[in-house]
This record gives C-alpha cells, sequence and structure tokens, in this order.
C-alpha cells in the first residue's frame, strides 16, 4: 500500500492553531465513535487531570470545541467518566493503569490520530483512503501542534519501536469498558489531551 511507503505529508506552512482550526481538525472524528477534549494540567503528576478530563470535571482551558459522543446520556449519571476506567488514586493502582500506556514519538502521532478517524480503526479498511490522507494529516499535525516541543505523547499499544499506524494494529490494552480501544493521551506543561476512539460492537 502506498500510504505504508510514502512519508507523512508536512507541504506548506503550517496554519496558526486557533479555534476554528482546532474545530475543523476534530471534525475529522465525526463519523466515529471518538471522544476529544483537553483539559488544565494542574499536577506534576498528571494522572489526575487525565481522571477530570475523563469525568468530565474540567472545561477546555481555551473554550475550544471538542467532541463527546455520550453528552447528555443517560450512562453519565451513573458514571461520569463512561466509558473510560479512570486512573486509581492508590500507588499500586496508579502504576498498574501507567503500565497500559507507552510512549511514542511525536512523529508517531500523526499517523495515530489519522488511524482514529477511519473505519474501523483500520486505514486499510478506509475507503478513498489515498485521496483522504492528505487532509486527514494535516487535521492531525493541527491537532499535534497544541501540544509544543517537550510534551509527550502515549498509547495504549505496544505497535514496535518505531510504530506505523498505517499497518494494522492487532492489539491494545484497553482503557475502557470495551475491549477494543485505542487513542493517543497528549501531556504539555500546560494541558492534558485525550483522543480516543472506541469499539462498542
Amino acid at each position: 500500500m502506498d500510504s505504508e511507503t510514502e512519508p507523512d505529508r508536512q507541504d506548506g506552512p503550517q496554519l496558526p492553531l486557533d479555534a476554528a482550526t482546532w474545530a475543523a481538525a476534530v471534525e475529522m472524528y465525526r463519523n466515529r465513535y471518538s471522544f476529544v477534549a483537553v483539559g488544565p494540567r494542574a499536577h506534576e503528576d498528571w494522572l489526575p487531570d487525565v481522571a477530570a478530563v475523563m469525568r468530565r470535571e474540567v472545561a477546555d482551558p481555551r473554550g475550544w470545541s471538542g467532541r463527546d459522543p455520550e453528552q447528555g446520556d443517560e450512562e453519565l449519571e451513573e458514571d461520569p467518566a463512561f466509558p473510560f476506567r479512570v486512573p486509581p488514586t492508590d500507588e499500586t493502582g496508579a502504576a498498574e493503569w501507567r503500565s497500559r500506556l507507552f510512549e511514542i514519538p511525536r512523529s508517531a502521532g500523526v499517523r495515530l490520530l489519522v488511524m482514529l478517524a477511519t473505519d474501523a480503526m483500520d486505514v486499510s479498511r478506509q475507503y478513498g483512503f489515498a485521496e483522504r490522507r492528505p487532509s486527514m494529516e494535516e487535521r492531525a499535525q493541527a491537532i499535534l501542534s497544541r501540544f509544543p516541543e517537550g510534551s509527550q505523547f502515549f498509547t495504549n499499544t505496544r505497535h514496535g519501536d518505531h510504530p506505523d499506524f498505517y499497518e494494522r494494529v492487532t492489539g491494545c490494552w484497553p482503557m475502557t469498558q470495551y475491549s477494543w480501544d485505542f487513542g493517543l493521551l497528549a501531556v504539555s506543561r500546560e494541558e492534558v489531551g485525550l483522543i480516543w476512539s472506541f469499539d462498542a460492537s
């Protein structure tokens, strides 16, 4: 497949990130069961900040739009974090939760974010991917640009030492109540972001 051998496109200057550019980037997930939210980072250990985003306790620090497919659903009355499994607060539980995450380089984040927006989270099953790829990668780069140099990026699959998420991913450590989910956790000095896609089948 050409998509597995071509480098990610980075032609032309990157558009400055603003509310409209962010909203257009998040729109990439409109046809997926996906959650996109950013919250403030208030702790050196960012696990409580991630939990706050999962529980929908915090708003986007910039006031920008996200995506929450569960908004208004009755499930949230019983479990505000649904469908996420919130990081435990005890040391042992927190360490176990962290062990399901694997740090990836920024360069792998573009393809991961694109993969999360494709049919069945599998690039090979995305209709017309060759034509859609440039715009999808541009939106993924816009999302990543919110997190400046020095940020860390994590995902819940060990997809090799040099992950290429345009190759089919065959396993994950679920971070939700579903048995199959993938996502990107982004951590900067000021913000934490979750871009997560689920398979509820």
